[in-house]
């Protein structure tokens, strides 16, 4: 299992910081829908999860092969096709067609998979009457209505069930300075917090904090731990545009900030570091266990 993360400092979130609950829920609703209009773009830029995070995940909720996985708003199925090929019965609920079909696409690729792709805010989505063993969200937690979303995850388990979310954050490593030289790209398109921070400030991975406290308070869960899984990935410049292309707050930018933003940051790439960089993510797997006797209505 990955190692635990540490207790200082914070981190941003490439995923679409800054994303926070404050976020009013006009905006998070919209910014989240955002993703299906390119889904074909997400699917092949998007990097995928370390099979240690799942390998974490089984031995936390004791699955085996038929063991039944619920996986919320799993996109085009990054994580959808390595649930598949451990053997496991999964149900994906996914807000958004075009992604969902994708994420069958991708299912259907893995033999004598048993994937059922659900197309439905997991907010409204009935909870079947058989409990799942595990659930899981993958980057995309923060999307969900934070009143809702931790007591629907537990009570869609089974006593003693598993909720596994995973968050994805940048750190320092890789090519690093490409994302200072690139910093004043995103200032100028004011991609950037009330603080001054911008979206790719990095920091060491010992300096991620545990985001365990909204599971630890919600009432729903008996046990909470947090493991991290480094990755680096690298990029030609055409590659990391399109990656930069897929986040919501690149995608709800005007056409001519979003493409000066993109033009900015592709020079930088180009004529600083030969059109490729190193991006290092690190994976945070926060796991939840529900208590051995049901305590939720």
């Amino acid at each position: 299992m990955g190692g635990p993360l540490g207790t200082l400092g914070r981190v941003s979130d490439p995923e679409d910081a800054p994303v926070t609950d404050a976020m009013p829920d006009q905006t998070r609703v919209h910014r989240r829908t955002t993703f299906d209009d390119d889904a074909e773009r997400y699917d092949r830029t998007r990097p995928g999860y370390p099979a240690a995070l799942f390998d974490a995940l089984a031995d936390a909720a004791g699955l085996r092969a038929g063991s039944r996985v619920l996986e919320v708003a799993p996109g085009t199925g990054q994580a959808t096709t390595s649930l598949a090929e451990r053997g496991w019965r999964v149900t994906a609920v996914e807000l958004g067609p075009q992604m969902a079909a994708l994420a069958r696409r991708s299912a259907a690729r893995v033999p004598g998979a048993d994937v059922d792709v659900v197309v439905a805010p997991f907010e409204d989505w009935s909870l079947p009457d058989e409990p799942f063993d595990a659930v899981l969200c993958a980057t995309a937690w923060h999307w969900l209505d934070p009143a809702v979303r931790a007591r629907k995850a537990a009570q869609a388990l089974h006593p003693g069930g598993v909720l596994g979310v995973v968050r994805s954050h940048h750190v320092a490593g890789g090519t690093s300075a490409f994302f200072e030289a690139a910093d004043g790209c995103w200032r100028e398109f004011g991609q950037h917090d009330s603080s001054g921070d911008t979206r790719f400030r990095l920091v060491p991975e010992s300096e991620v904090r545990p985001a365990t406290a909204e599971l630890e308070h919600s009432g729903c869960f008996a046990e909470v731990t947090a493991h991290g899984f480094p990755v680096e990935v690298e990029y030609t410049t055409a590659q990391y545009l399109d990656l930069l292309s897929t986040y919501s707050q690149v995608a709800v930018l005007d056409p001519e900030a979003r493409a000066g933003l993109l033009g900015g940051v592709g020079r930088v790439a180009e004529e600083q570091f030969g059109g490729r960089i190193s991006h290092r993510y690190f994976f945070e797997l926060v796991l939840a266990r529900t208590p051995s006797s049901p305590l939720l209505a």
